[in-house]
């Protein structure tokens, strides 16, 4: 597999570096999906955080720039029955957030679905990076 990946010291963290490619979205999702698994966690958290990742990845490679090494992050931490992504890409002057409801639009629809899946969600902006992250099962370690 291409992309860089780093294993921390806690088996339930993981950081994966992609290319900036919309081919990345396969590889999160297979990538995500195999980490949980491992896990004690509810299918239904696991299938919302393949199509969470899938969308942040998406929209991080259609929406903002790359990091500074030709690269967007994905990172998750799971914690059952809770998961936590964070995206994070190179910034693109714009903050993320989910577009109204529109019945015919082809796209634009990534960011409600995140809203809809997680339990918690949000955005932050640090050093010109854009972070987008979601929690999944329950509150987020932000809150607890």
């Amino acid at each position: 597999m291409s992309g860089v990946s780093e294993k921390k010291a806690d088996p339930w963290v993981r950081t994966v570096r992609l290319p900036w490619t919309i081919d990345s979205v396969p590889q999160v999702r297979a990538e995500i999906v195999a980490d949980l698994h491992a896990g004690d966690l509810p299918e239904s958290v696991v299938e919302e955080a393949e199509t969470v990742v899938a969308e942040l990845v998406a929209n991080a490679i259609l929406h903002g720039r790359p990091m500074p090494d030709g690269t967007v992050r994905a990172r998750w931490r799971a914690r059952p029955p809770r998961v936590e992504i964070e995206v994070t890409d190179g910034g693109s002057g714009k903050q993320p957030k989910p577009k109204p409801q529109a019945d015919w639009a082809p796209s634009g629809r990534g960011l409600r679905i995140v809203r809809s899946l997680a339990y918690e969600w949000g955005v932050s902006d640090d050093d010109g990076h854009t972070m987008v992250w979601a929690a999944l099962g329950g509150a987020s370690r932000r809150r607890i």
